[in-house]
């Protein structure tokens, strides 16, 4: 493990009177033109004090203001209106529109019409699940081929309104036969699929046109020789090929990667919401110092996919404690490797060689007088015997485990137990998994979450076709190769089966403070009107969800260590 501390940066340009920056410029940079190139990013070799501007933006938007000691009821309820991305029009909807140029000619896709040869010349017409969509016209792109609103909570326009959406997200409507196609071995079928999907897909465009893309890419690369043989999958791939143009985590610039991550949180709550709850748990464990009792030293052990992003907002949170609560000193131990030795490395998680956040977040640290050590470990079997007597330990697992087995999962977990955390915070995509053991069935599952994640990207760049929208985009189609990768043997189950293996592993269910709840629907004011937070409630359970146009996308949890028992004992828990 390797160890920095705050005390070993050079001096810092002074503080101003609110937080400075750690990532320098680059809110105003990105916030003047999403659409930069990597030449644009020279702001990492900027000079330290350079480097002090800006973080005000991240802290301020994401705690509540120093006088947030509001009743709950003086937040209010949570607006649609402020970012709202416009609803789809009739000529999104149902309706066919040019994807290419005439000289490029058209095609038909029908599922299960005529097979679509390439180069005839008239009009498209694509009334696949009812819904056409401009492929590569941003003017088009503006939050998928639906509406933004929410479904109503009434249950007939409920039921409406997510079977209209079911019927627009067409590119899910061919990808998932061709899946099946290809694992029965129809290569006829299969091959009629592919080439109508290679007629659509398109890594730009609106979100139906990318999932396209993201899925012939999968079904090409794994899918497809795996089903029909190397030798049909061969032929079939030289007519047929389809490779995403930007790279994923660990092939980017890491300027670019930083930009990325910023602007993503800064427009999506996709992890900024959980990465808030957390934070919020964290400086409510720091807060619970009692008036007889000296305040503790923090210990934070980071499993999450935040790459540094999440910890400024902490940092700032703990300074402003009750009086005399804050933590004489914060360690932010970071697990740098693969929570479970899978392959490919979960989807987020990796990082770009040379990328490290570990400067930026000392000398931000020392802006605000707080004691910050930052420590990285290779894995989390490294950890045991580091926690120091009179610390506070915390596990933030995030987004680390939805693609490991049911037995990796709970070897995780009791590792973790071990180490006694008084607090362990769970986020993780709220899925049931209803795979049956095929890897068509898994990759039906992946798909709906990556159109989630397509469409909501989608409204949240309004639209743009960004290169930090790009790197995001990238690193979200992984997701189909994860899933996929061990055929089935993925835990499924939902939360309840969460439930059940951290119980196993000895953890018993905590709740979020009223005052974290608030603090999450406040943030999620600034976001894209289609998402929802749902609070915990007796028939939810304790946990915090997310939702974006109804459909379920993550949750975040809290979890105590429960008294061990002596069987527990025995298998390491």
């Amino acid at each position: 493990m390797s160890n920095e501390r705050g005390h070993q940066e050079p001096a810092a340009a002074a503080a101003s009177s609110s937080a400075s920056d750690w990532f320098d410029e680059s809110f105003a940079i990105l916030a003047a033109d999403l659409d930069l190139g990597l030449d644009a990013y020279g702001w990492l070799e900027s000079s330290a004090e350079e480097q002090e501007q800006g973080i005000d933006r991240m802290v301020t938007e994401t705690l509540p203001s120093p006088a947030s000691t509001l009743p709950q009821s003086s937040l209010g309820p949570v607006s649609n209106s402020a970012a709202s991305s416009p609803a789809a029009s009739p000529r999104e909807i149902g309706q066919p529109r040019k994807r290419k140029s005439p000289q490029h000619g058209s095609q038909s896709c029908q599922v299960g019409g005529a097979g679509g040869g390439r180069g005839q010349h008239g009009s498209q017409s694509c009334p696949v699940g009812g819904a056409g969509g401009g492929r590569g016209d941003p003017e088009l792109d503006r939050g998928g081929t639906s509406s933004n609103r929410k479904p109503s909570k009434k249950g007939g326009a409920k039921t409406g309104a997510a079977s209209l959406e079911r019927d627009a997200r067409w590119a899910e409507q061919l990808l998932n036969p061709c899946a099946a196609a290809v694992e029965a071995g129809n290569l006829p079928r299969a091959q009629h699929l592919l080439y109508v999907l290679g007629e659509l897909a398109s890594f730009s465009g609106e979100p139906n046109h990318r999932l396209a893309a993201h899925g012939l890419r999968f079904l090409s690369l794994r899918h497809l020789p795996a089903g029909v043989g190397q030798a049909a999958a061969a032929a079939t791939m030289k007519i047929l090929s389809f490779e995403c143009p930007t790279p994923a985590f660990t092939g980017v610039d890491p300027r670019l990667f930083r930009a990325s991550l910023i602007r993503f949180n800064e427009v999506s709550p996709w992890f900024a919401v959980p990465n808030a709850l957390a934070n919020a748990a964290i400086a409510q464990v720091a807060a619970s110092t009692t008036a007889t009792s000296e305040p503790r030293r923090i210990h934070v052990v980071d499993m999450g996919v935040s790459h540094g992003v999440q910890w400024p907002t902490l940092l700032e949170a703990l300074t402003r404690v009750p009086r005399g609560s804050t933590p004489p000193s914060v360690r932010l131990l970071t697990v740098t490797g693969a929570a479970v030795g899978s392959s490919p490395p979960v989807p987020f998680s990796a990082s770009p060689p040379g990328y490290d956040c570990s400067p930026q977040l000392l000398r931000y640290a020392k802006t605000i007088n707080l004691d910050l050590a930052i420590v990285h470990a290779p894995s989390l079997d490294t950890l045991h015997g580091t926690v120091a007597a009179g610390e506070t330990l915390v596990v933030c697992l995030q987004f680390r485990l939805g693609h490991a087995t049911a037995d990796e999962q709970l070897t995780v977990l009791r590792n973790i137990r071990s180490l006694n955390p008084e607090l362990l915070v769970l986020a993780e995509l709220d899925c049931s998994c209803r795979s049956d053991g095929g890897t068509a069935s898994e990759f039906a599952g992946s798909l709906e979450h990556l159109w989630l994640f397509l469409d909501s990207t989608a409204a949240a760049f309004k639209g743009r076709d960004a290169d930090e929208r790009r790197v995001m985009e990238a690193e979200a189609g992984t997701a189909l190769m994860a899933a996929t990768a061990r055929r089935g043997a993925a835990a499924g189950g939902g939360r309840e089966a969460w439930r059940v293996r951290l119980a196993s592993a000895g953890f018993k269910a905590a709740a979020f403070g009223g005052e974290a709840v608030e603090t999450a629907k406040a943030l999620l004011r600034k976001y894209d009107g289609g998402w929802e937070l749902v609070p915990p409630s007796p028939s939810v359970g304790a946990e915090v969800g997310l939702r974006w146009k109804g459909w379920p996308v993550s949750f975040c949890s809290l979890w105590r260590p429960a008294q061990v028992g002596p069987e527990l004992m025995r298998r390491g828990a």
